[in-house]
């Protein structure tokens, strides 16, 4: 009696262990999913870095490319103003040699007037420009004062002379005109000749 029940009780175990082992986990579900997903974000992870890895490399060439054209444009233009310049120094070399011919000081004097001419011509073109200054008000943005002088008719502020002229490229000052200013009251400080050397240093 006592071993029929035990074997009846046997293949009941069997059956729950093997009905279980049919049953899905639903933790093990979740991983897959999780390690599917992981999967993917890697691949597509990889494919922007590569996508990145080839912008950077056409981003490299192209800058590399720029700075070529910029230096090659640079130094045509300094090939260009160098060419007129040396059009200008076989102007003032002829201008010497005929001055020292003739011993003539009107010559070489009419020379270098010529030349001079013709390099602010080649300047001009660049763009360079002059900066109109006397009687004209000071214009810190334009004007550098050397010195102020007494003036009784002229508006304070009003440019008298010009001790070095200024110049503009392309709209933008350069260098500004050196100049002397009118006062309505004495200065302490008159200008003279060695005040404008130490202005001009």
């Amino acid at each position: 009696m006592k071993n029929d029940t035990n074997h009846d009780e046997g293949p009941l175990i069997g059956s729950e262990v093997q009905e279980n082992d049919h049953k899905e986990d639903p933790n093990n579900k979740k991983i897959d999913a999780l390690i599917l997903a992981l999967a993917e974000e890697k691949k597509r992870s990889a494919e922007y870095l590569n996508r990145l890895q080839y912008l950077q490399a056409d981003f490299d060439n192209y800058r590399k490319r720029v700075d070529r054209q910029i230096d090659d444009a640079r130094k045509s233009s300094n090939e260009r103003l160098i060419i007129s310049l040396l059009d200008v120094m076989d102007e003032l070399d002829l201008a010497i040699k005929n001055a020292k011919d003739d011993k003539c000081a009107d010559t070489l004097t009419e020379g270098v007037e010529m030349t001079l001419k013709r390099l602010r011509k080649v300047l001009e073109v660049e763009g360079l420009a002059p900066i109109i200054s006397i009687g004209k008000h000071f214009d810190p943005a334009f004007h550098s004062v050397a010195c102020t002088l007494f003036d009784g008719d002229a508006e304070e502020g009003t440019v008298l002379e010009e001790l070095r002229k200024g110049y503009m490229l392309n709209n933008k000052v350069i260098r500004p005109s050196m100049v002397k200013i009118s006062v309505k009251k004495n200065p302490d400080n008159k200008c003279n000749n060695d005040q404008e050397v130490k202005n001009n240093e």
